[in-house]
């Protein structure tokens, strides 16, 4: 089933990230389902990232100037040469959904049980709404 998922980060001067399309086979049943696959399939894209060699790595100039308007320009390189869990990635994302450091919206409505059933359709929209700590303490 083909989604397309936007992550917003509040706190950020560019608030969201364009719009991704993702194909999850088969259809998540609840919102644990869903985080679980997505996370599962942004690790895999993240392996097959590590695993990709390019001899010499270039910028065009198209690519120096989008990245710049980010405020980063980068070859893309991942320094971190441990291979993700799949297992601990998704029990992170679901104890960070539990203790409400993202909301997930679908279709403009929040969905906010994990085990409640979802009725998803091709081409729905979800939106991952990443919240940023403020520095500081309330007491």
């Amino acid at each position: 089933m083909k989604l397309f998922v936007t992550v917003k980060s509040l706190g950020k001067r560019k608030p969201a990230l364009a719009q991704q399309e993702i194909d999850l086979s088969p259809t998540p049943e609840t919102l644990r389902d869903l985080i679980t696959a997505t996370v599962a399939l942004n690790v895999q894209k993240l392996r097959e990232k590590q695993e990709s060699v390019e001899l010499i790595p270039f910028l065009t100039g198209e690519e120096i100037q989008a990245q710049g308007e980010t405020g980063k320009v980068g070859f893309g390189s991942i320094y971190n040469d441990g291979v993700p869990n799949i297992e601990a990635a998704v029990n992170t994302a679901i104890q960070a959904f539990e203790d409400g450091l993202y909301r997930v919206f679908i279709c403009d409505e929040e969905a906010m049980e994990l085990d409640a059933p979802l009725s998803l359709h091709a081409g729905d929209e979800i939106v991952f709404i990443r919240f940023t700590m403020l520095a500081g303490g309330l007491w």
